[in-house]
């Protein structure tokens, strides 16, 4: 961590995100670069119509998987210098390859590098294998680890009853598991959508239309090349471009993270607010200290700082999907330091998903607060007798109810008292004097049970 930093994900929080520099660097950025070109390099190899490409040895073959394997923190650094002095990052890579082919074998081959390519053919597809990779290597199995969590928390509480709250007062019971699984079901949803994602990716030239390509080899089919060598990086071919992928499939993605983001910030107000209710008490670590003035506090800060980073992360993925897909004409450069913003939203959701799981992981539930929301909660089975006196063609059903509870403070006896009064069938009147707020739960249970089931389609 450098206390220099500007960004906190380089700084205060370098280490809770250091799984994505893999994959979201500068680093992971002329990396891929590099795969690209060493990929298209033996693309061509293989293509018995390039002729001006020979066919490679088996050693020439390992000698590029090991060029790939070992490009470490002193070739970015190489490629970096070479950029300092033309001022062109994509090009510094290729530049960098030819230096490194050129005391091979195949350095006859070094100038094949990034034939009939421009710079947004490599580009596009280095950041379609970083962005994949980030997503599909860290920021998904995080998400999923949290969703467990969520579900086991939800598992746990199940039985739990609940006073709830609409506009902030005290509502009809449920279950704690019940309203924790319904962040599992939202949750689960919009990951299903973002596992799904498609990542695109374009390998047609200056403007799209394979021209330099045509005129150099013109009996070639460069759509059907285009698409094997794209679809060969486990990419998905996009075959109509301008100079740049338009960048549609990651406004998709930002908008998913945005809809995850969303109810994930949902879900950590809501877990601030039954911390502050008393609903969960969390666990108490020794060491450390939850004010600079008052001793005995134990903040909420785990759902608070994820709070901030999916605000941060939304602002941002809000922007790159309003922006990326816009471009004048066959291009312009704008998309290029919008890009490379795309991996700080994620790194900033992904900081969110760690804070939530750690806070998730301190709670424990206090039973006795949420037996005590409901002992005198006798009012909330007012919905209940109202109903039942509909069903039954009561007059006033509503009205009586209102005229009982509204603003009143109502037990037991009381409530039973009015029970006992009403034309109901003696079945009827048992079922409502045997009812408590903590046994009108509904389907509580079986709602849970329903949201922890994973989709089978």
């Amino acid at each position: 961590m450098s206390l220099r930093a500007i960004s906190p994900l380089d700084g205060r929080y370098a280490d809770k995100v250091a799984p994505l520099r893999d994959y979201l660097s500068e680093w992971a950025l002329i990396k891929y670069r590099a795969l690209v070109q060493l990929r298209w390099l033996r693309a061509m190899s293989a293509h018995p119509g390039i002729t001006h490409v020979r066919a490679f040895t088996a050693d020439e073959q390992a000698l590029l998987t090991k060029m790939e394997a070992d490009f470490d923190q002193a070739a970015a650094e190489r490629v970096k210098a070479i950029e300092a002095h033309i001022n062109h990052d994509s090009k510094a890579v290729e530049y960098y390859l030819r230096e490194q082919l050129e005391a091979t074998s195949l350095a006859d081959m070094a100038g094949s590098l990034h034939f009939a390519c421009t710079s947004a053919d490599i580009n596009n597809l280095a950041y379609g294998l970083m962005f994949r990779g980030a997503m599909r290597s860290v920021w998904q199995p995080a998400a999923r680890g949290l969703l467990d969590s969520l579900a086991d928390l939800a598992r746990s509480t199940a039985h739990a009853p609940m006073l709830a709250r609409t506009h902030g007062q005290a509502a009809t019971p449920t279950s704690l598991g019940k309203e924790i699984a319904v962040f599992v079901y939202r949750l689960r949803r919009q990951l299903r959508q973002i596992e799904a994602q498609e990542y695109l990716g374009k390998f047609n030239g200056a403007v799209g239309a394979y021209n330099a390509h045509c005129v150099a080899y013109p009996d070639i089919d460069w759509l059907a090349l285009s698409q094997e060598f794209v679809q060969g990086l486990g990419l998905t071919h996009n075959p109509l471009t301008t100079q740049i992928e338009a960048h549609d499939y990651l406004a998709e993605l930002a908008q998913a993270l945005m809809r995850f983001n969303t109810a994930l910030l949902d879900l950590c107000r809501d877990m601030w607010s039954y911390i502050s209710l008393g609903t969960f008490r969390q666990q108490v670590v020794a060491r450390e200290t939850g004010s600079s003035t008052m001793p005995h506090k134990v903040n909420p800060i785990d759902f608070e700082n994820a709070e901030a980073n999916l605000g941060v992360s939304n602002a941002l993925f809000a922007h790159l999907a309003e922006k990326l897909p816009i471009s004048r004409l066959q291009r312009d450069l704008s998309d290029s330091s919008a890009l490379r913003n795309f991996g700080v939203a994620i790194a900033h959701s992904y900081l969110a998903l760690m804070n939530v799981r750690r806070g998730l992981g301190k709670l424990e539930v206090d039973s006795a607060a949420l037996a005590a929301d409901l002992d005198d909660a006798w009012q909330l089975l007012a919905e209940a007798v109202q109903t039942v006196m509909r069903k039954h063609h009561l007059p006033e059903a509503y009205e009586q109810l209102k005229a009982l509870t509204r603003g009143q403070q109502i037990t037991r006896e009381s409530l039973h008292a009015f029970i006992r009064t009403l034309a109901l069938p003696d079945e009827e009147k048992q079922k409502l004097l045997q009812l408590t707020p903590t046994t009108y739960l509904g389907l509580a249970d079986r709602l849970v049970a329903l949201a922890l089931e994973e989709p089978t389609d």
